[in-house]
């Protein structure tokens, strides 16, 4: 079952229904602050919530959208992929753990309460997978939500010409 409902979100994979709100999220530079750092295009956007699609057929696994149970509203994203990133240390192999919300959905708990459901799922499905996480050093916010479930710091290297810090579980 693909589909995960917590106390307060439901978790599925997305759509094409999803790309409006998905497009809005993306585009909001407080989203992307800690990403790249600049908004998506409507067509970075599409090509973003295809790649999610097609993890769930080629991967078994993928990023779910996160949607509020009480209102149905669209909350961001979070899950497991494989981006074949060209990073060293390399993390081929590994399921990449990611989580981004929308900004209303900032410091409400729902990337915790997401991410353990991820995590459940993924020990499930994949007990013996190696989990890795890429978070900007200036994003306290998501290493809070990462040191809750265990990941710790093994890297310290740069991706896309952009300081990241590697950490695993």
């Amino acid at each position: 079952m693909r589909t995960i409902i917590t106390e307060r979100l439901i978790m599925r994979p997305p759509t094409r229904d999803d790309f409006e709100d998905c497009a809005m999220q993306w585009a909001d530079p407080e989203v992307v602050r800690h990403i790249g750092g600049k908004p998506f295009t409507r067509e970075e956007s599409w090509a973003r919530l295809t790649r999610n699609v097609g993890h769930w057929a080629l991967q078994g696994f993928g990023v779910w959208a996160l949607r509020e149970r009480d209102s149905g509203r669209y909350a961001g994203e979070v899950g497991l992929f494989d981006v074949k990133r060209n990073i060293t240390p390399s993390i081929a192999g590994a399921h990449e753990m990611g989580w981004a919300l929308c900004s209303w959905a900032h410091g409400k708990g729902f990337a915790t309460e997401a991410v353990r459901a991820a995590l459940d799922w993924n020990e499930k499905h994949f007990p013996h997978a190696r989990l890795v996480c890429m978070i900007d050093p200036d994003n306290a916010a998501s290493f809070r939500v990462a040191e809750k479930f265990g990941f710790r710091e093994f890297a310290r290297t740069t991706y896309r010409d952009t300081a990241v810090v590697l950490l695993e579980r």
